[in-house]
C-alpha cells in the first residue's frame, strides 16, 4: 500500500480574513484614502499609530507581507488575489536610531482590521516608493462607501496628524540627514550625531568674539520671547568666517549644549540639495538652529559660478532664508574660511544675515590658554607654556592640538617620566613643519611666519 506523504502546508493570504471582517461588503466596492509622510517622521509616525490603537480606536495588528518591494502595498493589492497575493506573516520592525540608549522599533509593514461604530475599517502601513526607492511612510485607510466611513476616514487622519505633531522625537538633538544613494535628491534616514561635549573653559576665543556670540546666540535666544511681544523676528542669520582651524565648528558644538532645546541640523556643503528637507524639518522642530558649513562652496560669487546647478543650489538657499516666518524661532548658523568668495546677495542683503562673527588665528594669550588645554594630563611648567606659546605665532587651534599630541608622542618614546620638555616641543615642530613641507604647513592651519619661528627653533634644538 502507497504511504501518503503529507502536502507542504500553504501560506495564508491576507484576502480570507479581509473578506470575513468586511462582511457583506464587496471588498472591490471599499474607499481608500492615502497619506505620505515624509521618512524623517518614521518615529513619530510609528509613536503616534501606537497611542492611536492604545487609546482612542481597537484594532487587530497583522503582520503582512508583498512578494515584491519594489512599489508601496495598496489596499488594491492586499484585496487582489492573483499573480501576487500578499501574505500573512511574522510582524517586522526595524530599528531606528534616536540618539537615546535603545532604538526606536517601527513597523516594516502592518494591517490593523477594526470597527468603529460597525463601520468595519482597515489601516495600512507601508513604506512609500518612488522609482522603486523608498521615500516615506505611506499610512492607506480602507472603507465602506457611505458618509459614515468617509467620516472615520478623516477623523482619524486628522488624530493621526496632530499626534505626529507632538510627538517630536528629534527634537532638542543634533541631527543630519543622509542622502539616498540615487540623484533624485532625496532625504534617506535621519542620522543622530552624539557630539562630545564642549565646555565653557574650552572655548578659547578673542573677548570679543566671546561677547558677540553671548549677545547673538546665548542672549538672542533668551530675549526671544520678549523681542516677539515687541513684534521683531524671532529668526536670525549668523556668519562664522575665519582661517581654518579657528575653532568655529568647536563652537557650535558648544553652542549645541547651551541651547538643549534647540534642535541641531548639521548640513554640509553636499547636502544641500536636501535643503528644503532640513527646512521642513527645521520648522516642524523649532526651535532649532540649522548649520551650514564651508557655505562658500554653494554660495561663491555668481561670477565664480561653473554652471546653473550651482546657482540653482545658490537660489534654493536664498529662497528658504527669505521664505521663513518673522516669528519662525530658527538660527542660521553658516561657516566658510573664505569670507571674500561669497556671493554679495547672502553676504551683504539685511535680513539673511544678520551677524557676522570673526573667528581669529589666536594671540598669545590665547595660544597659552590652548596649550594648557590641550596638553591634557600631561606635566607641563609654566615656563614651558609660554616658551611654546612664543614659538607658534600665526598658528590656528587645531595647529596647537596637533603640537601637544606629537609631542606627548615624542615623550612617551623618550621614557615618559617626569616634565615634558622643550626637545619634545621641537620634535614635533619639526616633522609637523620642516619635514612635511608647506603643504602640510597649510594643512594644520599655520601660515609661512609660522615655519619661519619653527625653523628657527629647529636649528636651536639641533644646535
Amino acid at each position: 500500500m502507497a504511504r501518503k506523504t503529507k502536502k507542504p502546508p500553504t501560506t495564508p493570504i491576507i484576502i480570507g480574513p479581509l473578506k470575513k471582517h468586511f462582511g457583506r461588503v464587496s471588498l472591490q466596492d471599499l474607499v481608500a484614502a492615502g497619506r505620505t509622510f515624509p521618512v524623517t517622521s518614521r518615529v513619530d509616525l510609528q509613536s503616534a499609530i501606537d497611542s492611536l490603537f492604545e487609546k482612542h480606536f481597537s484594532a487587530k495588528l497583522i503582520g503582512v507581507h508583498p512578494q515584491y518591494n519594489h512599489e508601496a502595498l495598496s489596499t488594491a493589492a492586499l484585496v487582489t488575489a492573483g499573480h501576487y497575493p500578499v501574505y500573512i506573516g511574522p510582524l517586522q520592525h526595524e530599528e531606528i536610531d534616536i540618539g537615546e540608549q535603545l532604538p526606536r522599533r517601527c513597523l516594516r509593514h502592518g494591517l490593523w482590521l477594526g470597527t468603529e461604530k460597525k463601520t468595519p475599517y482597515l489601516v495600512l502601513l507601508t513604506p512609500s516608493h518612488r522609482f522603486g526607492q523608498e521615500n516615506g511612510v505611506r499610512i492607506e485607510i480602507a472603507v465602506p462607501p457611505g458618509a459614515e466611513g468617509a467620516a472615520f476616514s478623516r477623523r482619524f487622519f486628522a488624530e493621526l496628524e496632530a499626534l505626529v505633531n507632538q510627538a517630536g522625537s528629534y527634537r532638542g538633538k543634533v541631527i543630519s540627514l543622509e542622502q539616498m544613494d540615487h540623484y533624485g535628491g532625496e532625504a534617506g534616514v535621519v542620522k543622530v550625531h552624539k557630539l562630545n561635549p564642549v565646555g565653557r573653559d574650552e572655548v578659547i576665543l578673542p573677548q570679543k568674539t566671546v561677547d558677540l556670540l553671548d549677545r547673538n546666540v546665548t542672549g538672542f535666544v533668551r530675549m526671544r520671547k520678549k523681542l516677539g511681544e515687541f513684534g521683531l523676528p524671532a529668526k536670525k542669520g549668523l556668519l562664522f568666517y575665519g582661517p581654518p582651524g579657528t575653532g568655529k565648528t568647536h563652537t557650535i558644538h558648544y553652542l549645541s549644549g547651551k541651547l538643549p532645546d534647540h534642535t541641531t541640523l548639521l548640513i554640509t556643503a553636499e547636502q544641500v540639495g536636501l535643503l528644503s528637507f532640513y527646512m521642513q524639518l527645521a520648522r516642524f522642530l523649532q526651535p532649532a538652529m540649522v548649520v551650514i558649513e564651508d557655505v562658500d562652496l554653494i554660495a561663491r560669487s555668481r561670477e565664480q559660478m561653473r554652471g546653473g546647478c550651482e546657482e540653482s543650489l545658490l537660489n534654493k538657499l536664498l529662497n528658504e532664508m527669505d521664505g521663513l516666518r518673522e516669528d519662525a524661532s530658527i538660527l542660521f548658523v553658516l561657516t566658510t574660511n573664505r569670507p571674500d568668495q561669497l556671493e554679495a546677495a547672502l553676504a551683504s542683503r539685511p535680513g539673511r544675515i544678520d551677524q557676522a562673527i570673526e573667528f581669529p588665528l589666536p594671540d598669545e594669550e590665547g595660544r597659552k590658554k590652548l596649550v594648557r588645554l590641550y596638553s591634557r594630563q600631561l606635566p607641563i611648567s609654566d615656563p614651558l607654556v609660554n616658551s611654546v606659546a612664543s614659538r607658534t605665532k600665526s598658528v590656528s587651534a587645531a595647529f596647537i592640538k596637533e603640537l601637544m599630541r606629537r609631542s606627548a608622542q615624542y615623550y612617551v618614546d623618550d621614557g615618559g617620566k617626569g616634565a615634558l620638555l622643550l626637545k619634545h616641543i621641537d620634535q614635533a615642530l619639526q616633522e609637523m613643519i620642516i619635514t612635511g613641507g608647506s603643504l602640510n604647513l597649510k594643512l594644520l592651519g599655520a601660515d609661512a611666519g609660522a615655519g619661519f619661528l619653527a625653523q628657527e627653533a629647529t636649528v636651536k634644538f639641533s644646535n
